[in-house]
């Protein structure tokens, strides 16, 4: 038997395909775009996802034709918030409205001056969550809401396209706003306060339960036996803990992709919505996790490296090894707004320290440390609401830099494990989350940790000077906000 993982990316898509002991036997990536019509607007057509997601099965199975013909099982994971809109024939009515969309930051800040949304989902309403997103439509296209029949989440309209169901699973409801997340359950009350019903949400499952079948004619395409299993799967960051093997109490990742992520895994429901941590439902039942999230990480080295002319990869080579020390140059990474601790969707980023003497090399240190410095909030946020890291593990495009995993272990104070060879991330995580429910595998049995090749040890002769720089960092914040 072999398992696939589809894992819908803010920029691209990522099919994976491993077998029953989690080797993995080939992969494929199809590149994405997003629309930015207008200021803090970020869209995509839902149609490109299912083309894309087509022609990296169809290339997929091209590669590995003997070994997806026994395809037993499939995983989904995909970026989370995002607000797909059906009408009740499924025709999408609009494009989706995106995680890192900021259109709705007023309706978000009313949704959260009511306690009941804090209160039953344990977190802030955040601009890019899915309920303020309807709300914005309600108030500025009602023609499009009054024929709202679905919401549906990203990755859950490429599942309506497998199996013709309608359905999510826990870890990505949660960042709806809509979902008890102690009670696993969609909360009427919050519901009826955006102006929707329960009529409108897909059904629930468990990440690691069947939520359908592929439809036969999919199945016939694809030449596959009919009945393969689709998981309830995960929304990304859950999908990447379950491809690291983060599911246990005390474990945790530091994921460097297009955003920035700090996340654990708790066996118990630890809300905190006052310091901006996430607390969502983790893909396994019984279980949940805490998160925090910065909204450009990659994406800031990505825009250093466009208005610079060369690669990420270029630009941190040139830094070399060993760990700098702060050069007085201080980036604010806040390019689209800014998640944990800040809640702040009108807040824009900024090279502070400007001098003669600085140079290339000095303003892409300063974009990495800026990212480290706002991954080290993540930490200090995951603190006050009550969970303690002893040491993480990186995953995500960022992690490819050795400078910029050093950085970060010196500025958080604790190790950073590198992963063997290999991809861990939400596709992997996915394709195990369909393995489980296909063979109804123990969760625990399946979702384990990678080997670790490397770890990166905090430097502490550069300890004070980056803690120095880490309270110029700080207090950057509060001017900043003067200035916008």
């Amino acid at each position: 038997m072999t398992f696939l993982g589809l894992d819908l990316g803010t920029s691209g898509i990522k099919a994976m395909l491993i077998d029953s002991d989690g080797a993995i036997l080939g992969e494929v990536s199809t590149p994405l775009s997003v629309s930015r019509p207008h200021h803090g607007w970020s869209e995509k057509n839902p149609a490109d996802w299912i083309a894309a997601c087509s022609s990296a099965v169809a290339a997929l199975s091209a590669r590995n034709k003997a070994a997806f013909a026994r395809l037993s099982g499939i995983g989904l994971s995909g970026h989370m918030h995002g607000a797909t809109l059906l009408d009740n024939a499924d025709r999408v009515l609009r494009p989706c409205i995106l995680w890192n969309d900021t259109r709705s930051h007023a309706e978000a800040a009313a949704l959260d001056a009511d306690p009941r949304f804090r209160a039953i989902t344990g977190n802030i309403v955040f601009p890019g969550f899915t309920a303020p997103k309807l709300v914005w439509v309600k108030h500025n296209e009602p023609e499009i809401f009054a024929k709202v029949a679905t919401v549906l989440l990203p990755k859950d309209y490429l599942r309506l396209w497998l199996t013709g169901e309608h359905v999510s699973d826990m870890s990505d409801s949660a960042g709806t706003s809509w979902l008890d997340t102690g009670k696993r359950a969609w909360s009427d009350e919050l519901l009826a306060a955006s102006g929707m019903e329960r009529a409108q949400m897909p059904r629930l499952v468990e990440g690691t339960a069947v939520s359908g079948r592929l439809r036969p004619a999919l199945a016939s395409e694809w030449g596959v036996s009919p009945g393969v299993v689709v998981a309830g799967g995960a929304g990304d960051n859950a999908a990447s803990a379950c491809g690291m093997g983060t599911v246990r109490a005390g474990s945790a990742f530091v994921s460097l992709g297009t955003s920035g992520v700090l996340f654990a895994a708790n066996d118990t429901y630890l809300p905190r919505p006052e310091s901006a941590v996430h607390a969502f439902c983790h893909a396994v039942p019984g279980t949940w996790h805490q998160m925090g999230v910065i909204l450009s990480a990659t994406d800031a080295l990505n825009w250093h490296a466009g208005i610079t002319g060369l690669t990420s990869a270029e630009l941190t080579a040139e830094l070399g090894q060993p760990l700098r020390a702060p050069t007085g140059v201080t980036f604010l990474p806040y390019l689209s707004g800014e998640r944990t601790p800040h809640n702040d969707a009108a807040i824009r980023g900024a090279f502070i320290g400007l001098a003669h003497e600085s140079d290339r090399a000095a303003l892409t240190q300063a974009v990495l440390e800026g990212v480290g410095f706002a991954i080290r909030d993540n930490l200090e946020a995951l603190r006050l609401a009550g969970t303690e890291l002893s040491r993480v593990t990186a995953v995500g495009g960022g992690a490819r830099s050795h400078y910029w995993l050093s950085l970060i272990a010196t500025i958080l104070g604790i190790p950073v494990d590198l992963p063997a060879a290999g991809d861990f991330g939400a596709a992997f995580g996915a394709a195990r989350l369909g393995l489980i429910a296909a063979t109804d595998a123990d969760p625990l049995a399946v979702l384990t940790p990678p080997a670790i090749a490397e770890t990166f040890e905090p430097q502490t002769a550069l300890a004070e000077p980056f803690a120095a720089a880490y309270r110029r960092y700080r207090a950057l914040y509060p001017a900043l906000g003067k200035l916008a």
